[in-house]
This record gives C-alpha cells, structure tokens and sequence, in this order.
C-alpha cells in the first residue's frame, strides 16, 4: 500500500524524471547527442524560448529566484503548521526537497545540459589543440601585445587615459550576438533564436563568488555582472552567449568569444575582445615567470595598455571575492561531474584552441 501511495503521489515522478535524465546523459554516446540533441532538438527549443524572453525587460533569473523562495516558503509553512507526528513531517519535507532536486536536474539536462556530452569542437572543426609550454605562451604573449597596441591605436579619439564606458557601443548586446552567430554560421554550427546577453544587477553580485558571467538554463540566457569593467563586458558577454548557442565546455565558450570579438567590425568589440585573450595569455605566463613578468609589464607594455589593465585590476579590488576556494572547489567538481576531466582548468584550453585555430588558419593561407 505504501509503494502505491508513494508512487502516486506527483513528487515521486520528478525524482524518476532526475534519475532517467542522468541516465540518459550517462549512456548517450556523442555523435548520438550532437545529431539528434544539439543539432536538432536544442534548435528547435531555443527559437521557441527565445520568443519568449525578448519579451521580458529584465534578467529572466529575477523571476526565477522568486518562484524558487515561493515554493520554499510554502513547504516550510506547510511542514510548520501540519499536524502529525515530526518524522512524518520531516520525511515529507525531505520528499519535496528531493522531487525539486529530481525536476532541477531533468529540466537542467533537457533545457541546455546534454550540451555537455556533444562531439568536440576542435574534432568538428579540425583542430589540434596542444598545451602551451612556456615559450609557447611568451611568443603568444608577444604577438598578442603588438596586435592590442595596434588595435588600441585603431579607436577614435584615443589618448593613453584608460578607455571608459564611453566608446561602449550602445547596441552592444545585439552587435555581439550578430558577431557569435556570424562565426558560428561560418563554421557549420546551427544557429537559431537570439540568445540573450543581460545585466545582472546590483553590481559585484557575480564577482564576488569570482565569477564575470552565467548562463543560466532554467532562464535560457546569459548574465553578465553589471560591476564588470567596460573592457570585460563584450569577451564576458560572446562567452555567455556561446553556452547560449550550445555549449558547454568553458574552453570552447572562450575560443568562440575571442573569435566574435577578434572578427567584429567594431573597433571597441575587436580590441577589448583581444585584449581579454591578451590577460589569458598574461595570467599563466605571470603564474611560471613572476620576475619576468613584471620586467615586461613595466618596460614592455606600452603606458595605454597599461592603463586599461590598471582600470580593470581597480575596478575588480572593489568587489573582493567572498570564497574564493569554496567556489572554485564546488565549480571544479560541477565541471568533472559533467564530464570535464579537467575541470575548473578547463578555461585555459580556450587558448590551445585559439593557438589552433591561428596554426590551422595560417596553414590555409599558405
């Protein structure tokens, strides 16, 4: 009789809608989930989703995040004021907790997770993508800072000041949306819908959990922190975008980023889109070669460069991380539990693939 009521009772199918969702993501080889999954069902789903929230003037996740404190609110009120015996209750309670659990996951895998176990972009696009070694990343390094100096030099009206929120253009979201699906079309990948790039406000909500953006799948759409310096906001924004468009890897969201940017006709779009690339290759050179680091920033780079960089790093000291090792310990795991051998490192192939992409590209060419 128990199984029976169990089994009639609705929480218990979204605990076995969770389960079969996993197991699904589990059994489903690649090929099967880019054809059948990325490449026709997410398409399909993400014109349909997307109709909907051009609708809304605001970050979908508002809304979300108060269904989310109603639903919780009215199962904690009903495990208060229910009458029974307190281990009724409490197992009642935790039943709930586990069916919202079971409908997270389904809803998570179904609306934008299975994107995870698709076929790699650098199998899809060809590539060869090799871990730098360190005179790898320096001669990368100093290719990088010739092209943003010249690209710095580009934008109009420029002085060595540091570039402010002024020369963002004003329909930035829609300029770098046309940038992704332009380099995504190019390259053989489907594009439908417009994904969203918003604002998440207040400003260092993201930040300070070490975090510039997030996409979120419940909400189909991406955030970007409102506190980010205008240098960050296009790179954030394209990356954001490129999980929007189905994809999971955070490596391969950085190469599609740095490609949008990197080919946009805007000048501010191509240098902040570069130079972002620029403070990837920087930041891992700096982790092997501290000394030698400091020696290049100080004579090396040239004063604007170094005043832009100034102005991120200041405006990044404003919203200091509150747990720096609890979110990057709980991120790493997420990304292994997705099939991310490498997990929160997986950032850092954004820039084996960018290198692969320039070999391959220069191998044509020639």
């Amino acid at each position: 009789m128990k199984i029976k009521r169990i089994l009639k009772d609705r929480r218990s199918w979204w605990i076995v809608l969770g389960l079969m969702a996993l197991l699904i993501r589990i059994v489903l080889p690649a090929d099967t989930i880019e054809n059948y999954y990325s490449r026709g069902f997410f398409v399909f789903f993400r014109k349909a989703v997307d109709s909907f929230t051009q609708l809304i003037p605001f970050p979908s996740v508002y809304l979300l995040f108060f269904i989310l404190l109603f639903w919780l609110t009215i199962n904690i009120w009903e495990f208060l004021i229910k009458t029974g015996k307190w281990y009724e209750k409490l197992g009642s309670f935790t039943f709930s907790l586990l069916a919202l659990f079971g409908g997270i996951v389904f809803f998570f895998l179904s609306m934008w997770g299975y994107n995870y176990g698709r076929v790699s972009v650098e199998k899809q696009l060809g590539l060869s993508a090799k871990k730098l070694m360190i005179s790898d990343l320096k001669l990368e390094l100093d290719l990088q800072t010739i092209l943003i100096n010249q690209l710095r030099n580009e934008l109009p009206n420029i002085t060595d000041s540091a570039i402010t929120k002024k020369l963002i253009p004003k329909r930035l979201e829609e300029e770098i949306r046309e940038d992704l699906k332009r380099i995504l079309f190019q390259n053989g990948f489907p594009i439908s819908g417009n994904v969203r790039g918003r604002l998440l406000s207040p400003s260092g909500l993201l930040l300070r959990i070490n975090t510039a953006g997030v996409y979120i799948p419940f909400t189909a759409e991406g955030h970007i922190d409102a506190g980010l310096h205008a240098l960050q906001i296009p790179y954030v924004m394209a990356h954001e975008m490129s999980h929007g468009y189905g994809f999971g890897d955070e490596g391969t969201c950085n190469f599609w980023a740095w490609l949008a940017c990197s080919t946009s006709d805007n000048p501010f779009i191509k240098y902040a889109g570069e130079l972002s690339h620029w403070r990837s290759l920087a930041g891992n050179y700096k982790f092997y070669q501290e000394e030698d680091y400091a020696n290049f920033f100080k004579n090396v780079l040239p004063e604007g460069i170094k005043n832009d960089l100034r102005a991120i790093y200041q405006n990044m000291d404003k919203y200091p991380d509150l747990f720096p090792k609890l979110r990057n310990a709980i991120y790493d795991s997420y990304l292994k539990a997705q099939g991310i051998e490498e997990g929160i490192e997986n950032y850092e192939r954004g820039m084996m693939l960018i290198r692969a992409w320039k070999e391959k590209t220069k191998e044509l060419k020639n």
